[in-house]
Formats: C-alpha cells, sequence, structure tokens
C-alpha cells in the first residue's frame, strides 16, 4: 500500500482493542473491507491484560477479509525484537497477498514496557534503536543475500531473508531525532497526539522530515502524512467543526467531506483514520458507515476532479 501526493487519499479506521471487545473488533474490520476502505489500524500496547495483541488481531482481521490492508500503528519496538518482527510482517504479508502497512515506534510507557522486561532506554537511544530496526527489516525482506548485522542495538549472524518484499513504513515519530529517522528511513509518518494539518506540532514537525529526507536525497514527497483523526461524525452540522483551540472535533458527513479535501489538496495529506470518541451515542456501525460510504467517496471524488 501507499499514497503519494499525485494519487487517491487512504481512508482508514482505528479498530477497538479490548479483550471484551473483539467480536467488534472483527465485525469491525469486516465492515471496513466490505464497504472500500484502505486501512484497518490497532494500537499495541501488549502490556496490558485487557488489551488484544496488536498483531494477533490482524492475523485474524486480515483473515476474514479480501482487500483492506492493516496496520499496527504503531508497533511497540521494544518488546518486538526487530528479527522477530520482520518475521511476523514477512508471513502476514505472504498470507494476505502483501496486505499490511509496518507502523514503528520507538517506545512510549517506559514504566510499562520495563514490566514486560524490556530494558528501558533513553529517548536518544530508543530512536536509534528504531532506525537500526527498520534497516535491519528491510534486509530481512525480499530475499537474497544471508544477513549479517552487527548494530548497537541488534546483531544478526548469516540469517536467511525472507522471499518477501518489505511493506511500506510508517512512523509515529514525535520528537526532532525521531522526525529525522522518518524522513531518512521511512515511507509515511502518522503525527503524534492526534495531530491535524493545522496544528502547529504538524507545521514544526513536518520540516525535519523533509529536510532529512533531503539531506539523504530522498525527495520528502515519498514521505506520506496520514492522520489519525478521531472525531463525530453527526446527522447533522455542527455550529463549529472546530473547538476554541483551533482542534477537528468533527461534524456532518458534509463538514468531514469540505475539510478533508481541503486537508488533501491544500496541505497534502495522503490520507486519514477515523477514530470514534468515547461518549459517542451514534452506534458504531453508523459511524463507520458514514465514515466509508458517504466521507471517503465523496473525498475521493472531489480530489480526483481537482486533480483531472
Amino acid at each position: 500500500m501507499s499514497a503519494h501526493k499525485s494519487s487517491r487519499p487512504l481512508f482508514g479506521t482505528g479498530g477497538l482493542t479490548g479483550v471484551h471487545e473483539a467480536d467488534a473488533t472483527l465485525r469491525q474490520a469486516e465492515q471496513a473491507d466490505r464497504q472500500g476502505l484502505d486501512l484497518f489500524t490497532v494500537s499495541d500496547h501488549p502490556y496490558f491484560g485487557g488489551r488484544l495483541d496488536g498483531y494477533s488481531i490482524l492475523g485474524v482481521a486480515l483473515g476474514r477479509t479480501r482487500r483492506i490492508s492493516g496496520l499496527v500503528g504503531v508497533s511497540n519496538l521494544p518488546t518486538r525484537p526487530a528479527p522477530m518482527l520482520a518475521r511476523q510482517i514477512t508471513s502476514l504479508s505472504a498470507l494476505t497477498g502483501g496486505r499490511l502497512v509496518l507502523g514503528m515506534g520507538a517506545g512510549g510507557l517506559w514504566d510499562d514496557i520495563e514490566k514486560m522486561g524490556a530494558p528501558r532506554l533513553g529517548a536518544g537511544a530508543a530512536v536509534r534503536a528504531m532506525e537500526e530496526a527498520i534497516t535491519l527489516i528491510r534486509a530481512l525482506c525480499g530475499g537474497g543475500e544471508r544477513v549479517t548485522f552487527e548494530g548497537e542495538f541488534y546483531q544478526v549472524h548469516d540469517l536467511d531473508p525472507a522471499p518477501v518484499p518489505a511493506p511500506p513504513v510508517w512512523t509515529g515519530s514525535v520528537g526532532p531525532k525521531s522526525l529525522a529517522v522518518a524522513g531518512r528511513v521511512a515511507d509515511g509518518w502518522l503525527p503524534g497526539y492526534a495531530a491535524d494539518w493545522l496544528s502547529d506540532r504538524y507545521r514544526e514537525s513536518r520540516p525535519l522530515i523533509d529536510e532529512a529526507a533531503a539531506s539523504v536525497g530522498r525527495d520528502p514527497s515519498d514521505i506520506v502524512t496520514v492522520y489519525n483523526l478521531p472525531g463525530l461524525i453527526t446527522d447533522r452540522p455542527l455550529d463549529s467543526p472546530r473547538d476554541k483551540d483551533g482542534r477537528w472535533v468533527g461534524g456532518s458527513a458534509g463538514q468531514w467531506i469540505e475539510e478533508l479535501t481541503g486537508a488533501v489538496l491544500e496541505h497534502g495529506a495522503a490520507g486519514f483514520v477515523h477514530f470514534r470518541v468515547d461518549g459517542d451515542p451514534t452506534p458504531y456501525d453508523v459511524t463507520l458507515g458514514r465514515w466509508a460510504e458517504e466521507i471517503a467517496p465523496a473525498v475521493r471524488e472531489a480530489v480526483a476532479a481537482e486533480r483531472g
């Protein structure tokens, strides 16, 4: 899966991950696939006993669907050693016909990560480990010569790469060093804290990705920006789709269509993953249906018409 500035925008849905929500999670994935969405994403917090494992969700969900791609957004790297993560993603990719995006994160909740036996890394070391992991995972994809890798965090010796192409890699980079990693080695970026295209976080962060990409001879536009976007999808327009601080809160299908079309055409957005907000009184399948069957097709059509 890819999305560049010349292609149609991607639309996804953020999946439920509670153990008690397992059936609803699979119904959500099947509905999203049936209604034409591009991406089904789940979070990765393996230290919480009440959460389903992200890659287990994708394995079952992608097995029940035909077109939609899956993303663990983002993989909790400190608890998923890169060589084993490489085997997971190449296996899933082979089993699903390549319907996979690899989300990568440096790690965040370190007190919880340590409880699983993973060593705590400082911020700089965690980012270096992420870049090293992306490099190693790519080396272990696509066949070719056996891999020996002597890194700061990972060492493998004479390891056979899987004969499966590497999926696109999207990072959840937040800090300057992590954003630079996205520019150097990633294919996409998921802005943290649900920041959107009008936020200070985006305006201050995206140039760091572009500068890092250019510094290694990459075209910055090859690193797409896909937004995690929580919000209400209402049956009538809201007085304002943004709050007093300018943060998107949602609105009617028409308000979403206008906003997202502008995000693509004026701000270069490559895609959007919708998340239901807590307290939304609308049934989940209705919200997902509005997103998939009303908003996504209309934005795609408006973008295509504008781009000719």
